[in-house]
């Protein structure tokens, strides 16, 4: 593995960790947001469907914010180890 790819390894892990966490955080935020859009595109709903609505779309930016954030941590820790490996062998 050379530096270029290396450095490109580190800054894709760091970089799906800052969305994944950015998204766990916002996610009422987000979810509330796509909520009332979905309720102006489509008029005049009962409460308990935008209830229905905002959860769901809560949970899904919870679950997508947790998978980019597992994919970039597990990307930075096989980083880590691939570096420790290549140091061992020089």
């Amino acid at each position: 593995m050379t530096k270029d790819n290396f450095l490109q390894f580190i800054t894709i892990g760091a970089v799906l960790s800052v969305i994944g966490l950015i998204f766990l955080i916002f996610s009422p935020n987000l979810g509330m947001y796509r909520a009332e859009d979905w309720q102006m595109n489509v008029g005049v709903t009962t409460t308990d469907m935008f209830l229905i609505r905002t959860e769901g779309y809560i949970n899904a930016f919870m679950v997508f914010g947790g998978i980019c954030l597992s994919i970039g941590f597990l990307t930075l820790i096989l980083a880590y180890f691939i570096k420790v490996i290549l140091s061992r062998e020089k």
